[in-house]
Order: C-alpha cells, then structure tokens, then sequence
C-alpha cells in the first residue's frame, strides 16, 4: 500500500461522504445544525480515519483507526434511520455503506493476521 488514497474502502468512503452531502442538501434548514450537521461530521469521520491511520507507521494503530471508522459507519447507519423515521428521507439505499463495512472488516482482519506472522 503506498497511502490511504490507494485504497478501496477510502475511495468509497470519499463516494460515500459526497451522496450524503448531497442527501442532506434537501433537510430542513433549522437542522442544519443538528442532524444535518451530526450526520456529515460520521460521514467525514470515515476516510478521514482511513487516512488517519494508514499515516501512522504501526499496523495496531491503523487497525484501531479502522475501528474508529467501523464505529462511524454503525453511527451514520443510526442517523439515516432516524432521518428516516422522522420523515427527512426515504428508502435510503444502505449497499454502499455495507460494502464499505464488509471492505472494512476484511482490511481489518487482513491488518490483524499481518500483526501475528
């Protein structure tokens, strides 16, 4: 790997940081610092972990950060749910970021055996 922007899993993440500005464009402005915000501030966090982390020069770090941006993922998946139930979207298509999560579990995992040769 030569940096984060060589990698899948960032490039979709990016992708996916552009659709959800582009999906909260159409939220309610008086949200604009609410939901709107918190949804943007997970999608962001997701790359920009990736990239975080593969900066650093020790695969535990970069697996946490990983983690980190598993965790953002799980939390951006809650928010759409709930701008869903509360009427601001519908039928969110959920493939892109289930991809992403099977790409980041398998970056994981494949980080975490290189740990142990």
């Amino acid at each position: 790997m030569k940096t984060h922007k060589d990698l899948d899993v960032w490039k979709n993440s990016i992708d996916l940081v552009k659709d959800i500005y582009l999906i909260t464009k159409s939220f309610p402005n008086d949200e604009l610092y609410g939901l709107t915000s918190q949804i943007r501030r997970c999608a962001v966090s997701i790359p920009s972990n990736i990239a975080e982390g593969s900066a650093r020069n020790h695969n535990k770090e970069f697996v946490q950060f990983l983690y980190v941006s598993l965790g953002s993922l799980a939390e951006l998946e809650t928010q759409l749910i709930i701008a869903e139930q509360i009427g601001y979207l519908k039928n969110y298509d959920y493939t892109t970021m289930n991809k992403i999560k099977k790409m980041l579990l398998g970056l994981i995992k494949y980080m975490k055996s290189k740990n142990h040769e």
